[in-house]
């Protein structure tokens, strides 16, 4: 076997279904994310922005001078059912989580794997090579060289769609020091005519350029963002409390290709996918830790994530998320979860919800939890 084919398939042993190699030339769309930096819409990331990280981003050869193939690398993950919660799930006292955050954080499981795959790499050679590899942690546009690397298409969503695996991929790349013959890229374009995605999309975040608003985006709302989420999209979130799925469940190439439980690297834990938001509510800082041990989820953090329940609990606007939301109105710790505790309150009409908002104007201190509650009040 060549040694690219002798790559390719160790790389499937480790669990990476797609597999492709490109040069090492600056992507072709660096202009597109320019503009998009330039309009702001990459929000509160400001890593994305750094000088540093434009010139890497630009040019991998920044990043890695003696580089002459990328392997690019696509892993996986559990799969939703195909259409979302009627609704946006606002009725549901069960939240919804990212199906790739359903198990064991991939920032832990594919560095690893990306690991075996070099020492394979050097192995077959008989000697070290220069390399870096990066899985959503560096400053590579990896859509860009996947699609390059002949791994599918940018879809109208900004996902990378494989025809015959869908959307629902992990990526990651390898700067290799020694040249391998580079995969034909993927030309053509499946989305068509379709607009399902962009329909379908609560915020109206999906831009006609493919590219999205992260500013209205669900999943920057809900992980990236680490303040207050502003008012008028918090209706919006629906019940999801880390990161959404949306756009993908309705497209039609996951609908068709992507199989639920197709890949065993990262089982889904069972008490993940869909919390019952009333007890999420309530998660000290030790139950949240050891609940999400090891997994997407803790990126968040529990002042981001009870922040993210308390507006669920308030989008169902149901009696019985009076009681969490007043304990955490009252009792925690955190001025960010009492204050989207407060809005949420706020969306519930019943005489509980303003006694419990009032009671706790009389204690409450700080200026933005305060402005919360007589906003709900006045509502």
């Amino acid at each position: 076997m060549a040694l690219k084919d002798e790559i390719k398939a160790a790389a499937k042993d480790y669990g990476f279904s797609l597999v492709g190699v490109t040069d090492p030339d600056p992507p072709a769309h660096f202009d597109v994310f320019e503009a998009w930096l330039k309009a702001g819409r990459h929000g509160e990331m400001g890593y994305l922005s750094s000088e540093r990280s434009r010139v890497r981003r630009a040019d991998p050869l920044q990043i890695l001078p003696e580089c002459r193939s990328i392997l690019v690398l696509g892993m996986p993950h559990a799969v939703p059912e195909p259409a979302p919660v009627e609704g946006n799930g606002k009725n549901s006292l069960q939240g919804q989580i990212a199906a790739y955050a359903w198990g064991e954080d991939y920032h832990d499981v594919i560095p690893e794997r990306l690991k075996e795959l070099v020492a394979f790499i050097e192995k077959r050679l008989g000697r070290s090579i220069t390399n870096r590899w990066y899985t959503d942690t560096g400053p590579i546009m990896e859509h860009d060289l996947a699609q390059r690397a002949g791994l599918g298409w940018i879809g109208k969503n900004t996902c990378l769609i494989n025809p015959s695996q869908g959307s629902y991929l992990l990526l990651a790349v390898i700067l290799l020091g020694i040249y391998l013959e580079p995969d034909p890229p993927f030309i053509a374009d499946h989305c068509g005519t379709c607009q399902r995605c962009l329909e379908a999309c609560p915020t109206s975040c999906i831009l006609p350029d493919r590219t999205i608003d992260a500013r209205r985006c669900i999943s920057y709302l809900t992980i990236e963002l680490k303040g207050a989420i502003p008012a008028n999209l918090r209706s919006e979130t629906g019940n999801w409390v880390f990161g959404c799925d949306i756009c993908q469940q309705v497209c039609p190439w996951n609908i068709r290709f992507a199989s639920p439980g197709r890949n065993v690297v990262f089982e889904v834990r069972p008490d993940v996918p869909n919390p019952d938001l009333i007890t999420e509510q309530t998660l000290s800082p030790q139950e949240f830790n050891a609940k999400f041990k090891a997994s997407p989820v803790k990126r968040a953090k529990r002042r981001g994530y009870l922040r993210n329940v308390a507006v669920a609990l308030g989008n169902t606007k149901q009696i019985s998320a009076l009681r969490p939301l007043k304990a955490a109105l009252i009792n925690d710790p955190e001025p960010l979860v009492r204050q989207h505790a407060a809005w949420a309150l706020g969306q519930i009409e019943h005489d509980g919800a303003m006694k419990a908002l009032n009671e706790a104007l009389s204690t409450e201190n700080d200026p933005l939890v305060r402005a919360e509650m007589q906003a709900s009040l006045e509502r």
